[in-house]
């Protein structure tokens, strides 16, 4: 079996596979390859999660545990559509899983918004969070920003844009990310949300770590709530969104503390212009109303804010996967039920996908389990269908991979990587320091001089 995609869908993938009670009754040997295209395992636990959420990355835990099963091999700095075909995959594997996630930016088509100073959140997160693939170095412009979004990404962006670097310097930070967050002069992050209050996406916990940075004040106007009675209805039934709403509504109330920095929560706030002539100058937004079915509408009323860059969180996008039909404007791989179809909506014998290349960025990590284990269910009952590899043998792939000069990583090498980083951060007292170069990366993990 081989899986493309070594982040938490994939692992959790591999992981229900090993306990397929179907095929262990059946005596199926399961032999599983996970493929990622960065030298290291995890995915957007290691690169899409702030680094000041340790909770979060804990994960890290439970898929390292995974990943360490015999049945289940990890070969990293293998790029799919670059090293490998699909062709390649079906000669070497029964059967293959796209757990390749989402990676891209959400674009937002308003006036503006390619204007120099104008950002996409992945962007920025891929590299405060150090990924090998991003520019080493980061101006985060102006005094006041703004960040359009309204779910944990944004929540995320701001909290980063807002914090003093000298408060990261606990996490795993690379010194690059260290100076330019050091450099920067914000001291106004304005969040704008298109609906309301009990509409964030945002989980208790993100909102919550907003209030917990030192000498940044958390701002919420009293005018932006306001509950149709979908919003109601929503508080009954979702006990996150009745807490999003009671701490929204204490912060509102509260007196203000004089904080040297401001980071404001604007709801009903839809953008419609980034302004400026040679860059971003400022943001211009058109107040909402809510309409009673959770939905809202413009008011007509639009309101210029000062600004001088702007960072949009308003979802992530999957890549398009070489020899594999995709859907641009969702960014899936078009698929039923994980089964991948063809440009007929046929399904492409054994072909699957998981994860949010299969479903779009939706819901937390924990449910890409479910998600994973509804795959993996018709997969197991798909087998019989399957065309047998021609070369299933383990040591034949990484053959191919040698012929083709691609210098993998291997599960021993990552520990060997992970041992190295947490080495730099005991010299620091930290509990890691990442390394950022991608042929550093792979140079400690092949334990190459």
């Amino acid at each position: 079996m081989g899986i493309v995609g070594a982040g938490p869908a994939g692992i959790y993938a591999a992981d229900l596979l090993t306990k397929d009670e179907t095929l262990a009754a059946s005596g199926t040997p399961v032999s599983i390859d996970i493929l990622d295209k960065l030298p290291s395992p995890y995915g957007l636990v290691r690169y899409g999660v702030a680094p000041d959420h340790p909770r979060i990355k804990q994960i890290q835990g439970a898929l390292h545990k995974i990943l360490d099963k015999p049945e289940i091999r990890f070969l990293g700095n293998v790029e799919y559509g670059v090293d490998l075909k699909l062709e390649d995959l079906q000669h070497h594997y029964d059967a293959v899983i796209f757990a390749t996630g989402s990676d891209r930016d959400r674009s937002l088509d308003i006036p503006g918004i390619e204007l120099p100073g104008s950002h996409g959140a992945a962007d920025f997160v891929f590299w405060y969070d150090s990924h090998p693939d991003v520019a080493p170095d980061w101006h985060v412009e102006g005094t006041s920003v703004a960040v359009i979004g309204a779910g944990n990404v944004a929540v995320d962006v701001a909290r980063i844009l807002a914090k003093d670097a000298d408060n990261l310097l606990e996490t795993d930070i690379t010194d690059n990310v260290y100076q330019g967050l050091r450099a920067k002069k914000v001291t106004d992050v304005h969040v704008f949300a298109r609906r309301g209050i009990a509409q964030g996406k945002f989980t208790p916990m993100e909102l919550r770590e907003l209030d917990k940075q030192p000498g940044v004040e958390v701002i919420v106007y009293p005018e932006d709530f306001d509950l149709d009675d979908a919003s109601l209805a929503t508080l009954e039934e979702s006990n996150q969104v009745k807490t999003n709403v009671k701490v929204l509504q204490n912060w509102a109330i509260r007196d203000p503390r004089g904080e040297e920095k401001r980071l404001h929560l604007h709801f009903l706030h839809r953008p419609v212009e980034v302004l400026g002539e040679e860059r971003v100058e400022g943001l211009r937004t058109e107040r909402m109303e809510l309409t009673g079915d959770g939905n809202v509408r413009g008011t007509g009323v639009f309101i210029d804010h000062d600004v001088q860059a702007v960072y949009r969180a308003i979802g992530y996008l999957g890549s398009p996967a070489t020899d594999l039909p995709f859907d641009e404007d969702r960014g899936v791989i078009p698929n039923d039920a994980g089964r991948v179809l063809d440009l007929d909506e046929r399904a492409i014998p054994g072909v699957y996908a998981t994860g949010w290349i299969k479903r779009g960025p939706v819901g937390l990590i924990g449910h890409t389990k479910g998600d994973a284990l509804e795959t993996i269910t018709n997969l197991v009952a798909d087998r019989d269908h399957f065309t047998p590899a021609a070369e299933p043998e383990p040591e034949s792939f990484l053959q191919l991979l040698v012929e083709r000069g691609v210098h993998y990583t291997t599960w021993d090498g990552w520990q060997r990587l992970e041992a190295h980083e947490e080495s730099l951060g005991e010299e620091q007292g930290r509990k890691r320091v990442k390394v950022r170069e991608r042929d550093e990366m792979t140079r400690i993990a092949r334990a190459e001089s």
